[in-house]
């Protein structure tokens, strides 16, 4: 039997009802019907400029493409603590409610895997959809001294502490893990590795821009989003496991210079796992339909991610998956673990 998947007639439908005026509730905030709450959130739990920014660019671009008669999500930033402040108000109910969604990686997982977003287990939430995957770069100044991999790498074995990493999150953060395993693919102990921290990728990609930082252990699209911009940024590999098309064209890998280093970066997005099923249901079938859309793949290339789409019992599956194997290598590197 083939798997049903709504049409988008009634998946707009379905999503229509839930978040018409009066549906959406947010506590401290507005009251039921109150006009302002027909529009759904996407909460960006960042500073501007990064990964999470662009999962909540795509998931309204990618909606508005299958509802073209206005706009359905407006962007909303809380930054703090890589997407704990997020995750924490919405676990507890200080923030949420059938419109509410938040944007999530890799790196959200990560730190769920080592208790970083408070005393919440993963099914605090319900995990909606993912958009597409990123991969983990190594960027440089255009100007750096570093022209390939392997001169970082030489740099790091000589004296780890002469590099300076800047990315997003503090020690256990993802970008943390990629500066760490690149400090140990030197042979070097990582705990001796210099690394600054900075709330999100934008902030650190600036630094970059400045001088202030000699390495960037972030993520493609968000340091092709800066060049885009104009930023002084040279990228000296790409942390996936063959080559990639698209701006990356000619970008090797770490693989291909001698460092076994893979890191894909999954986006999308979660709700609270108080709001009504109905919620859940029309939320995805709103994804499933907005992803299988034609035009979609060239959106999601314009944010520079690449396939990977997953909703229901399959995401749900994936995410304690990859939770615990972020928990594995949370305790290979020595990093402490806080149980929910």
């Amino acid at each position: 039997m083939q798997p049903h998947f709504p049409t988008r007639r009634h998946a707009l439908r379905a999503l229509s009802a839930v978040l018409a005026p009066g549906a959406v509730r947010m506590a401290g905030a507005q009251q039921p019907g109150d006009p302002s709450l027909a529009a759904a959130d996407c909460v960006i739990p960042a500073k501007p400029g990064g990964g999470f920014d662009l999962t909540c660019a795509l998931a309204r671009d990618a909606l508005q493409a299958v509802r073209p008669t206005r706009p359905l999500l407006a962007q909303r930033y809380l930054p703090g603590g890589i997407g704990a402040v997020a995750f924490d108000r919405i676990a507890t109910g200080q923030l949420g409610g059938p419109g509410t969604l938040v944007a999530f990686s890799s790196g959200s997982l990560l730190n769920l895997a080592q208790g970083r977003f408070g005393p919440h287990a993963p099914s605090a939430v319900r995990w909606i959809a993912t958009l597409g995957t990123d991969y983990g770069v190594i960027a440089v100044h255009r100007d750096s001294p570093y022209k390939r991999l392997q001169d970082l790498v030489a740099a790091l074995r000589q004296d780890p502490s002469r590099v300076a990493f800047g990315a997003g999150g503090t020690v256990g953060s993802q970008d943390w893990v990629k500066a760490a395993l690149l400090v140990r693919a030197a042979a070097r102990d990582h705990k001796a590795m210099r690394f600054v921290s900075f709330e999100g990728g934008g902030d650190a990609l600036r630094a970059l821009q400045g001088k202030h930082v000699d390495a960037f252990p972030g993520d493609a699209a968000e340091a092709l989003q800066a060049i885009g911009g104009g930023a002084a940024v040279r990228l000296l590999a790409v942390l996936s496991e063959m080559r990639l098309g698209g701006a990356l064209t000619g970008v090797p890998t770490a693989r291909e210079q001698g460092v076994d280093i893979v890191w894909p970066t999954v986006r999308g997005l979660y709700l609270s796992a108080n709001v009504p099923d109905a919620a859940v249901r029309a939320w995805t079938a709103a994804f499933t339909e907005a992803v299988a859309a034609p035009g979609y793949a060239a959106l999601r290339e314009q944010h520079g991610l690449y396939p990977f789409a997953l909703t229901g019992a399959a995401l749900s599956e994936y995410v304690q998956t990859r939770i615990g194997a972020y928990r594995q290598l949370a305790d290979e590197l020595g990093l402490r673990r806080w149980k929910p």
